[in-house]
């Protein structure tokens, strides 16, 4: 596996290419737009080549003399706009047409492998099955999967739509079956090290606090629990620790609430917290200088490096 050599397309943090880097590969480079996620990358792939730059606008000829030979094409494309997380808001189809990105590279690069990742919802876009023809018209066979990152061990639940690529046809994917746990209640710093205020206060939303009172009725007074604290939810509006953590958005979404003498306390989840939940190392680092709000979007806006590492380990395996 060591000399399959990637590339890491709309890398952001770099979860596909932590995964693709568990599972032997070589990431050579990684290419993102939004400078805190190339600098969090660099942080994690300090040996790989990097472009902060609008993908649109690299030379992919003048990558191909720099890098050489590239086995394996990792995309990401722009999702928010395939997404029901924006609602009814305009959708912007330039955005969404970075997906053929991946294409000019693959053009130029002919990788033996590539996988793209993006929200379910890609399926239902206009240019979906244009886009598998373009694919399909470089020699790839293309196999389109479904998955969800708790059948991985990861301690989310995340669906996601694969399209997996290959040269020779031959394309696996592959659950694993994970005997560790993975409960939110397994991310949670149970330590105290995060600082904690009343539930019950004035300033807090009525409808946040509506849903931490169905919450208790359902759990008692005694259990502590996860709010969504923003953003919308069809189940209630609150989770218990002992499942998955629902899907990490780009928002500053999940409060834990715990019982204590004093009443019911809450604290939003914290980045490394978020971390955990994306299926990350301790080894993972984000960038110096990064800020909150900058650590969540990363998380949000990623791919959970233990699904990768399987589709990779899988995707060449001979």
């Amino acid at each position: 596996m060591g000399a399959i050599k990637a590339i890491d397309l709309f890398c952001g943090a770099g979860g596909s290419s932590y995964g693709a880097r568990n599972a032997g590969a070589e990431i050579v480079a990684g290419f993102d737009f939004w400078e805190p996620a190339i600098a969090t990358y660099r942080e994690n792939f300090n040996r790989s080549e990097t472009w902060n730059a609008d993908i649109r606008e690299v030379d992919v000829h003048s990558i191909k003399k720099k890098l050489g030979k590239i086995d394996l094409i990792l995309g990401s494309p722009e999702c928010t706009n395939h997404s029901n997380a924006k609602g009814g808001r305009d959708r912007c189809e330039l955005s969404k047409k970075t997906a053929f990105e991946v294409v000019r590279f693959a053009e130029v690069l002919n990788p033996e492998w590539i996988v793209i990742e993006n929200v379910i919802q890609m399926q239902s876009w206009s240019k979906h099955s244009e886009l598998l023809e373009e694919l399909w018209r470089l020699d790839y066979f293309v196999k389109e999967v479904s998955l969800d990152a708790k059948d991985f061990g990861v301690p989310q639940s995340r669906k996601r739509l694969f399209l997996l690529c290959s040269k020779s046809q031959k394309t696996y994917c592959l659950g694993e079956n994970s005997q560790e746990d993975y409960s939110a209640h397994s991310i949670v710093n149970w330590s105290g090290q995060y600082a904690m205020t009343p539930l019950f206060s004035s300033h807090r939303a009525a409808k946040t606090l509506e849903r931490a009172e169905r919450a208790i009725a359902s759990l008692g007074n005694g259990t502590p629990f996860l709010l969504v604290y923003y953003g919308s939810d069809g189940a209630g509006g609150w989770q218990s620790l002992d499942r998955p953590l629902r899907t990490i958005t780009t928002l500053d979404r999940f409060a834990l609430v715990t019982p204590s003498s004093f009443g019911h306390q809450m604290r939003m989840l914290q980045p490394d917290e978020l971390r955990k939940g994306m299926g990350y190392g301790p080894d993972f680092k984000f960038a110096p200088g990064a800020t909150r709000r900058d650590k969540v979007k990363l998380m949000g806006n990623g791919v959970c490096p233990p699904v990768m590492e399987a589709i990779v380990k899988q995707l060449a395996r001979k």
